[in-house]
């Protein structure tokens, strides 16, 4: 395994239409990441899109994981655009291919997110979870703990609303 990281890659069109398969596959096997299987690459591309736009004129980061050059995870880790809220970070869209679960790859993702976070000098990180998915416990293993819950604030089908979990990882 030759796992590494690149904060703000370079965007070029190979490594969009890398991000916009790993969104597919993540979604497509289930993951909480914006939408609901089954999913195509042009209903996934807006919103890459425009992730992608925030990362590239800023101010959002985006940090991806490689493992012998091969796309594996990414995760966003998005500016709250207020100035009372700048001492910490919301990481969305925390992906890692799912032919690859069980390696580690999740948590080496989400320390790395850590230590980048930590060395940017911010006091959190924060996460939403969607209910449902036992994804909770995993960031709860990681040292994140639920802070809140919105009830039914997420609306995934007409008969299936589910709770929006907060999570929050103090890094001081």
């Amino acid at each position: 395994m030759a796992v590494a990281f690149e904060l703000d890659p370079p965007l070029t069109d190979d490594l969009r239409e890398r991000i916009v398969a790993l969104w597919v596959e993540v979604t497509n096997a289930g993951g909480a990441v914006g939408f609901v299987a089954p999913v195509a690459a042009d209903d996934v591309r807006p919103l890459a899109e425009a992730s992608l736009a925030a990362v590239e004129n800023g101010p959002d980061r985006l940090l991806i994981q490689t493992d012998d050059g091969e796309l594996t995870g990414l995760l966003f880790m998005v500016d709250n655009r207020f100035a009372f809220k700048d001492h910490w970070r919301v990481l969305k869209r925390v992906m890692v291919t799912p032919r690859e679960q069980g390696r580690g790859l999740g948590t080496a993702l989400m320390r790395e997110a850590e230590r980048i976070g930590r060395a940017m000098g911010l006091a959190a990180l924060h996460v939403t979870v969607r209910a449902g998915t036992n994804t909770e416990k995993f960031y709860e293993r990681l040292g994140y703990t639920e802070v809140g819950r919105l009830p039914g604030a997420l609306r995934i089908g007409p008969d299936d609303e589910r709770d929006e979990i907060f999570m929050w990882m103090p890094l001081r």
